[in-house]
């Protein structure tokens, strides 16, 4: 089964290393446009900080990654960030960690510690999701097989996304890839293939 995990909804997080304060912003990003776009709109918010370093990871197989220490001793901030990206095992998703120099001088394992706990704070405040790769089928039944569908929507785990009732049941679903052959069987089985069946499209859709 084709499936990867991202950020839906980014969050925020701040924590405080010998007064120097570490802000963490987390985004959901689809193109390297869009990450520096967003990483513009930090440097911008937080125009007075010392450091806004940084990490992204986009796309897969194989995943497209960088990274910036933004004037921070070399690996003591991006290598970190983009660390806990890959160990989250995310991607589509930037992470900015803005710093607040405090008058206390970090070490280079301090600096680590607090850029890689910083990014994962963040992590643990945004909406991580699981995508998986799939197809949008458009079902059309008769009433009379409606409870035999139903049944075998539901020992699958699959839920429609739209459903209309005229003179027949229409609905809309989203399958994963892996059970697409067998619920068209089923279904074609269960209505003594009186049923439509319609692929519309190939998707990667939200895991439910």
């Amino acid at each position: 089964m084709k499936t990867y995990n991202t950020v839906l909804a980014g969050g925020q997080a701040e924590i405080t290393e010998k007064k120097s304060r570490f802000i963490a912003n987390i985004f959901p990003v689809s193109t390297e446009e869009e990450a520096f776009e967003r990483l513009e709109e930090i440097r911008k918010k937080y125009w007075d900080a010392r450091h806004n370093c940084w990490a992204y990871v986009l796309g897969g197989n194989p995943a497209s990654e960088r990274m910036s220490d933004d004037g921070e001793p070399a690996g003591t901030a991006g290598k970190p960030i983009l660390e806990v990206i890959r160990g989250r095992g995310l991607t589509d998703v930037l992470i900015v960690v803005t710093r607040y120099f405090g008058g206390t001088l970090l070490g280079t394992g301090g600096l680590v510690r607090a850029y890689t706990s910083a990014a994962a704070e963040g992590i643990e405040h945004s909406k991580i999701i699981t995508r998986i790769f799939g197809s949008k089928l458009h079902i059309v039944v008769d009433y009379a097989d409606w409870g035999r569908i139903q049944y075998t929507l539901g020992k699958r785990g699959i839920s429609p996304e739209e459903c209309s009732y005229t003179d027949k049941v229409e609905l809309d679903l989203l399958v994963p890839e892996h059970e697409e052959e067998g619920l068209k069987k089923e279904v074609m089985e269960g209505t003594n293939g009186q049923a439509l069946i319609e692929k519309v499209e190939e998707c990667w859709f939200e895991k439910k």
